[in-house]
């Protein structure tokens, strides 16, 4: 095994966690992704430039596969749908569990590019320049719909601070 392909083992699970989102915790969509996609890295391991950032490679291959994919089972069959991981992360209280489960729905329910942008900054940490540069977009638009984003989950989570205030006199 290559050094490439030992970097490319070490982000497994960052690539499942960004196919679980993408496909909105469909398991098996997501496991076929993540699958395709290391799948198409490995056979253009030598088409990676050294020095560039291998974990930014992988998740534009991912979304070229899924784009891909979308395209080409839009009229595909439904899958069914197993138990999420979330659920078993917030078994130690309800509140929390609760708080994930709507969090996850309002996640779900953004729209695919802004869905994007939001977990490959918050969840991989990426920063806003090789997002913009993994999705084509300026970064000024990633900034912006990122800032967009967050003030809507606020919203749907009833987070939103300015709601919640009293003046007192």
């Amino acid at each position: 095994m290559t050094y490439i392909n030992q970097d490319i083992v070490a982000h497994i699970p960052r690539l499942r966690r960004y196919a679980q989102a993408l496909v909105k915790g469909h398991s098996v969509m997501a496991e076929d992704l993540v699958q395709d996609s290391l799948e198409r890295a490995l056979a253009r391991s030598h088409q990676f430039r050294e020095g560039t950032d291998l974990r930014a490679w992988l998740f534009t291959i991912m979304h070229n596969v899924y784009a891909n994919q979308v395209r080409r089972i839009s009229n595909g069959p439904d899958f069914v749908e197993l138990p999420n991981t979330i659920d078993k992360m917030a078994a130690n209280t309800s509140t929390s569990k609760l708080e994930l489960r709507d969090l996850q729905q309002a996640i779900s329910e953004l729209p695919l590019e802004q869905r994007k942008i939001l977990l490959l900054v918050t969840l991989e940490g990426l920063p806003y320049k090789q997002v913009a540069d993994m999705l084509g977009i300026p970064v000024g638009t990633v900034m912006s719909k990122l800032s967009r984003t967050r003030q809507h989950l606020r919203k749907q989570t009833h987070r939103d601070n300015a709601s919640h205030l009293r003046r007192i006199k």
